[in-house]
């Protein structure tokens, strides 16, 4: 790509957004951040776009938008007869998510594609849902999930309510590709679209159906005493869980609900907290401060688009402690396992879903209830393509529980994405059962580790930024795959590398080193941030040692990458 004509031909054709001219007229001196804008394309990874706010090929804007959903409408029509082409499209709180939905639902009817659209901010499990319940061809989710208040994304779920699979994904940035931006697009007039029925808005209904959904996955038998009495502090991080959050709770009977106001309405700058990922302590900061001040039983947070939840817990000596996402994951796995069991309800061929970064003590608490562990690629879509191989073979009710280490559940099959809502309606129920039997989250853990074996599970980020920090990635990535056999002092067992494909899994640029005693590291590249990503899991005889080989992992690796970058 030439980058100087391209921008020349974007600041004389850019103007659908008033916002651009003067974002392009910014750039003119500025060589690295034009560079950066338009050295390529955005690109259209397995889960869509994401990418920063701005102008340029490189930026999310309502151009790259309008052509990412022209080269999804070439798609549908090439592959859908014209009465199955459907399209539900909602989005979050950030920055153009309304606009950027706007000009989704424009390409997508110039088109001749019937659209169904929320009104309002909805949470990225709905989407999936509104997929299934209007028998849609695909779904499209305006949101960047738990990125910084200066990204969006563009999230394409196909027919099933799943994350598209790795081949459609494939075929629809071939379309997009063939797309030149300002003369390939087709649009309509938005209003026009609405009045002729072509646009219609998502009835209340089917979020009437959602909330019933998630309630109907309390695996408690109905007879079961729990007092559900009990003081929550929640948080949507200004994002889109506050309805439906607090909605599931109040019809399963919690009433007592503070929710932190700073936080409580949407907001795209997310001004109380920077990065809206429950995964990060400072994040989560001020809700605990709202907790103490309370004194609530405990607290939790939704990211934005509400498809994760983060919480904290009061331990001994009354401070709040921040459960980890395999943590919670763990508590959630045994307490469905457990309830299932106690009320004979467990399926003949029980199946739990996790991803190969997702701690491998799940494995063994699954074992002690029969049940079978699935282990598949980074990313909840996979889960959500497990849930639909059962249902063809016609065990879709085998399916138990879904989750990775990143904060995402799902106990349903209603939905093929995690769901911030299910968990938190469960993480309340699971609560609230075992306090009425005097036991704290914290003990429950403590008796998981006692009679598993403790765990230890880190993830830590290291960033490459811009155009060279892809190629320094790339380069980690093959000098990893060439001459690792030992880390900081630990033999490397078995290098497994996903690359090639691996027990039947798509091929994927992920490295997993085995070490002694079940312990294992993974690295891989994001795929939504420019960031590598570290994951470290110890088993060990306790946790001071499991800590200790954790550091000396991290500092190997931190060593490593300062190296070769």
């Amino acid at each position: 790509m030439n980058i100087q004509m391209e921008y020349q031909r974007w600041c004389k054709l850019a103007n659908r957004d008033p916002d651009l001219p003067p974002e392009l007229q910014a750039m003119a001196n500025d060589e690295d951040l034009l560079s950066d804008a338009f050295y390529r394309d955005l690109a259209f990874g397995t889960g869509g776009l994401r990418g920063e706010i701005g102008a340029g090929t490189n930026r999310m804007n309502v151009y790259t938008v309008a052509k990412a959903s022209q080269g999804v409408a070439n798609y549908l029509i090439k592959n859908f007869a014209p009465n199955e082409r459907r399209v539900a499209i909602s989005r979050d709180s950030r920055h153009k998510s309304d606009l950027f939905a706007q000009v989704v639902a424009e390409v997508l009817v110039a088109n001749g594609i019937k659209v169904w659209l929320y009104r309002e901010i909805m949470p990225t499990p709905c989407l999936s849902f509104a997929v299934r319940q209007l028998h849609c061809a695909a779904g499209i989710m305006i949101t960047a999930s738990h990125n910084p208040a200066q990204y969006n994304g563009y999230k394409v779920y196909g027919v099933d309510g799943c994350q598209i699979t790795t081949k459609a994904a494939a075929i629809i940035l071939k379309e997009i590709a063939a797309l030149d931006i300002f003369t390939d697009l087709h649009y309509c007039d938005f209003t026009i679209a609405v009045q002729a029925g072509k646009i219609t808005y998502i009835s209340e209904q089917v979020t009437s159906d959602f909330i019933t959904a998630v309630l109907q996955e309390s695996p408690l038998a109905p007879q079961t005493k729990i007092d559900r009495q009990l003081k929550i502090v929640y948080s949507p991080l200004n994002g889109t869980g506050l309805h439906p959050v607090t909605t599931v709770l109040k019809q399963a009977g919690f009433t007592n609900i503070f929710t932190v106001p700073e936080q409580r309405q949407p907001d795209g700058d997310f001004p109380t907290c920077p990065l809206p990922n429950p995964e990060i302590p400072a994040t989560m900061a001020l809700g605990i401060a709202y907790a103490r001040q309370e004194q609530a039983d405990f607290f939790f947070a939704n990211d934005p688009d509400c498809d994760r939840v983060g919480i904290a817990v009061k331990n001994k000596q009354g401070d709040y402690v921040l459960l980890s996402g395999n943590e919670i994951g763990l508590l959630l796995l045994d307490y469905i396992c457990s309830q299932r069991v106690l009320n004979s309800t467990m399926p003949l061929h029980p199946e739990v879903v996790k991803t190969i970064v997702t701690t491998d003590l799940a494995v063994k608490i699954a074992k002690h209830y029969g049940v079978q562990v699935v282990s598949l690629l980074t990313g909840f879509k996979f889960i959500g393509e497990e849930i639909g191989r059962l249902e063809k073979l016609g065990r879709v009710d085998d399916y138990l529980f879904g989750f990775e280490e990143s904060y995402g559940y799902l106990s349903g099959t209603y939905v093929r994405d995690k769901d911030g809502v299910n968990a938190s309606f469960l993480i309340c129920e699971m609560f609230v059962y075992y306090k009425t039997r005097g036991i704290s989250l914290l003990t429950k853990l403590a008796q998981l580790y006692k009679q598993y074996g403790y765990c230890l599970n880190t993830l830590h980020s290291f960033e490459f930024k811009g155009q060279t920090g892809r190629a320094q990635m790339t380069k980690i990535m093959a000098r990893l795959r060439q001459s690792v056999t030992v880390l900081a002092g630990q033999p490397v067992v078995k290098l497994w590398d996903y690359q090639a494909g691996i027990n039947g899994l798509p091929p994927a640029d992920v490295l997993k080193f085995q070490l002694p005693q079940d312990s294992s590291v993974v690295v891989r590249p994001s795929g939504t941030e420019p960031k590598l990503k570290l994951y470290i899991s110890i088993q060990a005889a306790d946790q001071a040692a499991a800590k200790k080989m954790e550091e000396d992992i991290k500092d190997y690796f931190t060593n490593f990458f300062q190296k070769e970058s």
